[in-house]
């Protein structure tokens, strides 16, 4: 069975942390489709063929600026390819 890029999953497991809330309620909020999973020490986030994360829902949530840069602090890992990663959103999907 194949499946496609726009239905297979790609994800992020990110660490948990009261800042870090922020990053996930924004991917949260502006992923209809994710599905949040939060384990010990870590919140795994997963949407089928497409994730974004846009710098302008993280600063509404945290309160302050905040660069794309800093997400780097904030992952454990991820799944899928970083497709764009700019100064106003990061995208994870697959090229295939």
């Amino acid at each position: 069975m194949t499946v496609d890029a726009a239905s297979r999953p790609v994800g992020v497991d990110i660490q948990e942390s009261e800042q870090n809330r922020a990053v996930i309620e924004a991917i949260e909020a502006d992923n209809a489709d994710a599905t949040v999973n939060h384990m010990p020490g870590m919140v795994r986030v997963t949407a089928p063929g497409r994730l974004v994360i846009r710098r302008e829902g993280v600063e509404e949530r945290l309160g302050r600026e905040w660069e794309t840069h800093e997400f780097q602090l904030a992952i454990i890992s991820y799944f899928g390819h970083i497709k764009e990663w700019d100064d106003d959103e990061i995208v994870i999907a697959w090229d295939h």
